[in-house]
């Protein structure tokens, strides 16, 4: 495992928040800090380390529990939330652990909560130095492996290089498909959109960036985003806060590389 703090102009605050990064997952651990209402590009799991959090979600009351899967591309709002929070990210592709969040109990509406391991979750969130592997084995359940081979080609070649041009007309024709059908196709075996798809791993790519060195805006750019603030716009859709917010708190941002 490699570790980097995300650079400061301003000497670093004490670490209150930890934001581990690996190809396809990531895991935050930190403070709940009242998230705006935003969407994430691929399912999350929350957790409420030291209480249960109330969620906003659109059309049904909002649910208190301890634990929530919140859904890729659905928009929803950390209502009222306490203390520590524990965040597991999945990419539903990913060849190094084929899981996805999953294992909830109860449903209200088409949202699912409380978490099969909640307690588990919790007491490993309170380890001083959490387990990462041990947090997202415990988070999920097994996936299918994707069914068609041109979908998981087309996501191998976006986790290879992020940054290059990624157009759904491109990829589609590469594999031999129109573009309708496989928008629909890799929406439906990916868990999420191939724009979104492609900001996941651009935001991987970063992380890594970030952890050889370089500044936030060099990160960016080598990424493939347009500029710093679409880098900024797209963290503040997938995590609920902007990077500058992430530093201001003394995140740190942790890359694990095997």
């Amino acid at each position: 495992m490699t570790a980097s703090a995300l650079p400061e102009t301003c000497p670093a605050p004490e670490v209150t928040a930890r934001l581990w990064v690996r190809l396809g997952h990531a895991v935050y651990l930190g403070p709940s800090l009242g998230l705006d209402a935003h969407s994430t590009a691929i399912p999350s799991l929350g957790v409420g380390v030291d209480a249960p959090f109330r969620v906003g979600v659109a059309a049904a009351p909002d649910i208190t529990t301890r634990s929530f899967l919140f859904r890729a591309r659905v928009t929803h709002h950390l209502v009222e939330s306490r203390g520590t929070m524990l965040f597991c990210f999945f990419d539903p592709t990913s060849a190094r652990l084929s899981r996805c969040l999953g294992g909830m109990t109860r449903t209200a509406g088409a949202y699912p909560y409380a978490h099969r391991r909640e307690d588990e979750l919790v007491e490993r969130c309170r380890a001083p130095e959490p387990d990462i592997e041990g947090l997202l084995e415990a988070a999920s359940i097994p996936l299918p492996t994707l069914r068609d081979d041109r979908i998981a080609a087309t996501a191998a070649a976006i986790r290879a290089d992020p940054a290059g041009p990624h157009r759904a007309s491109d990829s589609a024709h590469v594999v031999g498909l129109s573009t309708s059908y496989f928008l629909r196709t890799f929406a439906a075996q990916t868990g999420t959109s191939f724009r979104r798809y492609v900001q996941w791993a651009r935001m991987v790519r970063v992380a890594r960036s970030f952890a050889a060195g370089h500044d936030m805006t060099r990160a960016a750019i080598d990424a493939g985003f347009a500029s710093p603030s679409h880098f900024s716009d797209t963290f503040r859709a997938m995590f609920g806060l902007t990077p500058t917010a992430f530093t201001r708190i003394g995140g740190e941002l942790r890359i694990i590389d095997r």
